[in-house]
């Protein structure tokens, strides 16, 4: 067998290997997922990627006899180290062929060039910003993927573990099923924040997300997020790229603010129509026809699911009734939109009160997935 060789992608022909490598991949796997390949060359350019002002990325492509057999990207997060104290080269984007001398081969680029670098830890999957995928599949490989969330093979954590990488961190996910009517213990809760508290539900227009709510949304996720594992706070600038990226995207009415009396955002949910099977048949590609997969999930003929991306509350507010309002807010819109169940993003196993909030709705928690690391 011929020797893997893996190259640092620095021509057309390899960003497009790394890019269409997922699509060969999982051309059989029912339950795959694929990213926009949009995304993906955006994710290494610094004019569509504010990360890269404090981030440095190199993606990497695995090759036997001329085919590509894998692919990784290598991450220094600068703002992340500081901010945690670490000297950490992160791995994102990572798939490989069941072979583990492919997956040896890519980790030790990665290393090797974080070492280069002065980092003395590898960890991931890891993306730049807590908004990227994150966390390796490592449990319920049948059921389908998400927008935003990895799926990956079974084979995957067994060479992890192999080649000596351990657990750093694990998230779950929430799935739930939507009932006929809110549950008495989120209305009377949410009842109490109105009247006792002073609390109410705005829905937003997309000019006033354009011109301010935006920014307003992205700095309470920096203050709610920002002791979570990993966690790097979000700039200026990558603040205007979400908002443009993806909140033009969401259905305002599945999207509730918590404000205060005096018009202060105390709370956000992020929610929005699954667009799995969407972006299953526009097989990662917006053109020739991707474009109207997306658009008909998100306008007209929209999945029986949902996506809960983010639930964010102000510190200070935490466990005065928001998390009941989001809910008591969104259950009748999901009714009445034909929404049977929804899934969260990613939580971490150990923030136990975002867990826990679910427990009226009967959760079953789902997809368990890790973030594995190692001395250099």
């Amino acid at each position: 067998m011929k020797e893997v060789v893996v190259k640092e992608v620095s021509s057309a022909r390899e960003m497009k290997d790394f890019v269409r490598f997922p699509s060969v991949l999982y051309a059989q796997c029912e339950q795959y997922v694929p990213d926009l390949e949009m995304d993906i060359r955006n994710t290494f350019d610094p004019r569509k990627n504010a990360g890269l002002e404090f981030s440095s990325i190199q993606p990497f492509i695995a090759y036997r006899d001329g085919k590509v057999v894998g692919r990784v990207a290598g991450i220094v997060n600068r703002h992340a180290n500081e901010r945690w104290n670490m000297r950490v080269v992160r791995f994102s984007m990572i798939d490989f062929i069941d072979d583990q001398e492919v997956s040896a081969a890519l980790l030790d680029a990665v290393a090797q060039w974080g070492a280069a670098q002065g980092m003395t830890h590898i960890q991931g999957p890891m993306g730049i910003t807590d908004f990227d995928k994150e966390g390796m599949l490592v449990e319920d490989f049948h059921l389908k993927g998400s927008m935003s969330a990895i799926y990956n093979y079974d084979y995957y954590p067994r060479h992890m573990e192999a080649l000596g990488y351990a657990k750093e961190a694990d998230w779950l996910q929430v799935r739930v099923d939507i009932p006929a009517e809110v549950p008495p213990r989120y209305a009377r809760v949410a009842q109490y924040a109105r009247e006792q508290i002073g609390l109410h539900v705005r829905k937003l227009t997309d000019s006033e997300i354009r011109h301010g709510y935006g920014h307003k949304i992205f700095t309470l996720l920096n203050e709610s997020y920002k002791s979570l594992f990993g966690y790097t706070t979000l700039t200026e600038r990558q603040m205007d790229d979400f908002v443009d990226q993806y909140l033009s995207l969401v259905d305002k009415r599945l999207m509730p603010v918590i404000e205060t009396q005096d018009g202060e955002m105390v709370g956000v949910a992020i929610t929005l129509y699954s667009l799995s099977d969407a972006l299953r048949k526009s097989g990662g590609r917006l053109w020739p026809l991707g474009w109207f997969h997306l658009l008909n999930a998100l306008r007209w003929h929209h999945s029986d699911n949902a996506e809960m991306l983010l639930i964010a509350v102000r510190p200070d507010y935490q466990g005065l009734g928001v998390n009941a309002m989001f809910f008591d807010d969104l259950i009748p819109i999901y009714n009445e939109c034909g929404i049977k169940w929804a899934e969260t993003g990613p939580q971490l196993e150990d923030n136990v009160r975002e867990l826990t909030q679910w427990k009226p709705l009967h959760p079953t928690m789902v997809k368990r997935r890790r973030c594995y690391g190692r001395e250099i």
